[in-house]
């Protein structure tokens, strides 16, 4: 049995200035040194290793590294997710606010808008999706966290 481990990022250039640029390698370096400490799947190490070539590539070639950078990041933390069931930390806090607000915040705003004859008020039942969205998204970030499934990496970038 062959023991792989993930590669590591090469240092960013010094010439790059840019702040996006520079936050987004941060974070993805960030990202790496967290799955490192880590044991995974061989699948899992192979896509990380193979999305780590191609930013590597892009810092050698001159490429758009924050495009590769975002790109590769998402691959991995999908596979992450599917593979393993290891998030980042919010990961659910961000997917049910979103899915809140269209689940439960709008029906419930039509229906209130309904009641007052005002569909004006339809924000508030986008509102009141939203808090229940969070609320449920919280609560599976905790059960995450408990359970060592989160990573310690914030990634707002999707």
């Amino acid at each position: 049995m062959k023991i792989v481990f993930i590669k590591d990022l090469l240092d960013l250039p010094k010439n790059i200035t840019c702040s996006k640029v520079l936050k987004s390698y941060f974070v993805f370096n960030q990202l790496i040194k967290e799955l490192q400490k880590r044991e995974l799947p061989e699948v899992v190490i192979d896509i990380a290793n193979a999305n780590i070539d191609l930013v590597n590539h892009a810092l050698e070639m001159g490429f758009e590294l924050r495009k590769q950078i975002r790109i590769s990041q998402k691959m991995i933390i999908k596979t992450l997710e599917a593979e393993c069931k290891i998030v980042t930390k919010g990961h659910y806090s961000n997917y049910w606010m979103a899915l809140g607000m269209a689940v439960f915040g709008v029906p419930i705003g039509v229906v209130w808008g309904s009641v007052l004859n005002n569909m004006g008020s339809l924000g508030i039942g986008i509102a009141i999706g939203m808090v229940i969205g969070l609320a449920y998204g919280n609560s599976l970030d905790k059960k995450a966290h408990s359970e060592g499934r989160q990573l310690n990496v914030k990634i707002n970038s999707f």
